[in-house]
């Protein structure tokens, strides 16, 4: 065991990617930030919109502004001690090599399919020698036993891996909040099984 200032002392010296700064990503890097991860690098290409404040590491007088630059500023609020980097860029296979490249451990938190693919290849083909950690089933409500982390070598999969996102099943704070806790919570097992 580890008194909290033995762990904020260590985290300090670790850098994570967060490739969507949405109900996952930012509720994750907001985590982190608060446990004391020195820095993060957090990338997405969308402004914040109402509709996002039911999940969303936001506020209502930020409607309208970049989530990764305002992220940035929430973040400064919560321990301004977290270096953060923000790029306002919609990701590509070359970005997410270039942009966390340096990263000891990446995010995916976006939403579409697609891309949620498309940056699990990237790193598992590009950057082997990294963990990635992904979000995948949680939308709707109740049901909270069935949100676990699972586990595919260097991919850690956190949620139920089956509920998708619809008009009749949107995603809500509580079960995208277990999911983006459970994420960081891996990520300081990954970082602090480093100290036995």
């Amino acid at each position: 065991m580890m008194t909290f200032e033995e762990i904020k002392s260590f985290l300090k010296t670790k850098k994570v990617g967060i490739a969507g700064c949405g109900g996952l990503g930012s509720n994750c890097a907001v985590a982190l930030a608060r446990v004391g991860v020195g820095s993060l690098v957090i990338a997405d290409f969308d402004n914040i919109e109402e509709s996002n404040l039911n999940r969303q590491y936001f506020f209502y007088d930020q409607i309208g502004k970049p989530k990764s630059s305002t992220l940035k500023e929430n973040i400064g609020r919560i321990n301004p001690n977290v270096k953060v980097k923000a790029h306002i860029k919609k990701l590509d296979s070359q970005d997410i090599i270039d942009l966390f490249a340096d990263c000891d451990i990446i995010v995916e938190a976006f939403d579409r399919a697609d891309m949620k693919t498309m940056i699990i290849k990237t790193v598992l083909s590009n950057m082997p020698d990294k963990f990635i950690i992904s979000g995948n089933g949680m939308a709707g409500w109740g049901n909270s036993e069935e949100i676990k982390a699972h586990y595919f070598e260097k991919l850690i999969v956190c949620g139920d891996m089956s509920t998708s996102v619809s008009d009749e099943n949107p995603p809500l704070a509580p079960r995208v909040g277990m999911v983006s806790n459970m994420m960081a919570n891996e990520i300081l097992n990954i970082f602090l099984k480093e100290l036995k």
